[in-house]
């Protein structure tokens, strides 16, 4: 069976194609939100909703009354469309087995599991790829969210800097619930004759400093300014709940990663090195550049070395705890020396 992903559904969707059964799962309850929500909102016309449409929830109902439902005919309309939330509350399986070997060709069933998966070694996933379409949608690791961020703002006709996408993933983190809430509500704020989401509206609005963030402090470190790392690193220190120490960790390792690489790009102009980190664009290529003229690759690897160390020792390896602020001015410490 062909290995679907969120794209290709929400693609065939959009189409008016609809498979017999449907199993969203996951850790990110976001994606399976909204198939969820398209599926309920486009897949009957409004007023054949009333008698062909069912929502069930896990916690109040069972896996035979969701296969009585879906064995059921639509009253005077093309399908029916049966959808379960908190399907991770049902048990019994065996029901839904049965009716996997013959799903009702007129009802489109959705299950709409949250926080966890199936066992993928059980039978009934098997049964259910057969089927229809089953989806895990992992949590996005911090490297992933500014692509999520560029992704939904060219949804919505809209486009900011590589500044502005990074501030609304710091300030946010990766809820993509509430990152995708607060893009909304920045488009809501926008001049009706821009389509550019600046730094200045997402401090306004989200409330993060256009200042004080991770892109300054990496284009301090870049340049070498040791002053405003510093002043960046102090500012942290006083607003730890906004600045969280593994988010700036995450960031700087996926910096220098790229920096070490660049070293070997053959060809070293901003094209070559984009070219060689398999970026899509040269956007952003010459801080690479630049911190490759400022820091020698030796000290590169070393900082590699450190960022681990400080992301462990922000974990708890030391047997003393040292307070985060203290790990982030030794490391920049580190770095700038």
């Amino acid at each position: 069976m062909a290995k679907y992903t969120y794209e290709s559904i929400f693609s065939e969707l959009k189409k008016g194609v609809y498979h017999p059964v449907y199993y969203l799962m996951g850790e990110e309850g976001f994606y399976t939100d909204r198939l969820t929500e398209y599926i309920a909102e486009h897949a009957l016309p409004e007023d054949e909703r009333g008698f062909n449409q069912t929502v069930l929830y896990g916690l109040d109902t069972t896996m035979d009354a969701v296969v009585d439902a879906a064995r059921s005919f639509p009253m005077m309309a093309e399908r029916q469309v049966i959808i379960v939330k908190e399907a991770q509350q049902l048990k019994n399986t065996d029901a839904l087995s049965s009716y996997l070997k013959h799903p009702q060709p007129t009802t489109v069933l959705v299950f709409a599991h949250k926080n966890g998966s199936l066992d993928k070694r059980k039978k009934i996933v098997a049964e259910l790829e057969k089927a229809g379409v089953v989806l895990e949608f992992k949590k996005l690791k911090d490297e992933q969210l500014p692509a999520f961020v560029n992704n939904y703002m060219r949804g919505k006709g809209v486009v900011a800097d590589a500044k502005t996408v990074l501030m609304i993933c710091e300030s946010i983190g990766a809820d993509l619930s509430r990152i995708a809430g607060e893009i909304d509500k920045l488009c809501l704020a926008l001049p009706e004759d821009s389509q550019t989401i600046t730094p200045e509206l997402v401090e306004e609005n989200i409330g993060i400093s256009k200042e004080y963030n991770n892109f300054e402090l990496q284009s301090a470190l870049v340049r070498k300014d040791v002053y405003k790392a510093n002043k960046i690193i102090n500012y942290f220190a006083s607003n730890p709940k906004k600045n969280p120490i593994q988010l700036t960790l995450a960031i700087l390792f996926g910096f220098f990663s790229n920096v070490m690489m660049a070293y070997y790009a053959p060809d070293k102009s901003e094209r070559g090195v984009a070219a060689y980190l398999g970026l899509k664009s040269a956007w952003g290529v010459g801080d690479y550049i630049t911190a490759m003229k400022n820091y020698r690759a030796v000290h590169v690897m070393q900082i590699l070395h450190q960022i681990r160390l400080a992301d462990a020792r922000s974990k708890g390896a030391d047997a003393i705890t040292v307070p985060d602020a203290e790990i982030m001015k030794e490391l920049l410490f580190f770095i700038l020396h």
